[in-house]
């Protein structure tokens, strides 16, 4: 049987399939806050959208086209649609007064677990292999959205791992690993799993190995320790404070990001946004390689 055959009757037992699956894929991404069942989600989606608009089309011939090139049509329609969503969203945040580099404060609250069994047992990893808790940070994404870090070191303090906590629209938290190793000459050895979109540049002695699909901090860790081991690098304790640590890397990264042409000027940012077109298409490319295959531009 041919795929898109004029006289196929799958598709009435196959669109309700669809349907239902994104239902429970969205259902339970909301619990789980999952990278990769929301990438699956999308495709799902992606696919349901366009068979069934081609599906309503065929059968009320509306276009007297064959059922592939009206599927072709739709899934191509489908990419537009989120193409002008991104590129306004990318727009609105260049244009808002949201800083593009949160400013990270010591949180009074201090070390705060969701009580799921995934995060308690993080917990427990760290512990078990003598990670010392250094302080807990907070910023401020957008109004009344929060990120919430814990900064953990190894005893010899020559590794530090950042716990990053982010909310979802859902209501569910999901979290980020970046494990940071300094050498002697001020070099980093960054490993990490941060799947938000950046799309713009690191500092040339930031070694940065970015791994969205890696959701096991054993794994990461092991594999960070390949990295430094691998290197003939001398690598030294961590002693500037997380908070100052944070910030510093803050005005570093929008430095560079400016003189490499991803953010405005300062003198016309409140004309033109903080995001320079070039930027703005790296963020929407990024946007769209996260959302679709998991993996970030090869920083």
């Amino acid at each position: 049987m041919e795929l898109f055959s004029a006289d196929a009757k799958w598709y009435d037992l196959l669109l309700p399939f669809l349907f239902a699956g994104t239902l429970i894929l969205t259902w339970l991404n909301g619990r789980k806050a999952s990278i990769l069942i929301s990438i699956v989600n999308r495709w799902l989606r992606w696919f349901t959208f366009s068979l069934f608009a081609a599906y309503i089309s065929f059968y009320a011939e509306w276009f007297e086209k064959p059922f592939w090139v009206l599927f072709s049509i739709f899934f191509l329609f489908w990419f537009l649609c989120e193409t002008i969503f991104h590129w306004v969203s990318i727009g609105a945040l260049s244009k808002s007064t949201y800083p593009l580099f949160p400013n990270f404060v010591e949180n009074p609250k201090g070390e705060e677990w969701p009580a799921q069994k995934r995060f308690l047992s993080i917990r427990r990893w760290l512990k078990d292999n003598k990670f010392n808790s250094v302080c807990t940070l907070k910023a401020e994404l957008i109004p009344q959205i929060q990120l919430r870090m814990h900064v953990f070191q190894s005893e010899d303090e020559k590794i530090r791992i950042q716990l990053l906590f982010i909310p979802q629209r859902s209501g569910a938290v999901s979290l980020c690993f970046t494990i940071l190793s300094q050498t002697v000459d001020g070099s980093r050895f960054v490993t990490d799993n941060m799947y938000l979109p950046f799309g713009g540049f690191y500092p040339e002695n930031w070694y940065l190995d970015r791994r969205p699909l890696n959701r096991s901090l054993p794994r990461m860790y092991r594999n960070h320790l390949r990295r430094i081991e691998n290197t003939k690098e001398v690598f030294v304790p961590w002693e500037e404070n997380p908070v100052e640590d944070a910030n510093d890397q803050k005005t570093i990264l929008e430095r560079v990001n400016t003189e490499m042409g991803f953010l405005n000027p300062i003198a016309i940012r409140d004309e033109y946004g903080k995001i320079s077109w070039e930027g703005r298409y790296r963020v929407w490319k990024e946007i769209w390689m996260l959302n679709y295959f998991g993996k970030a531009f090869s920083y």
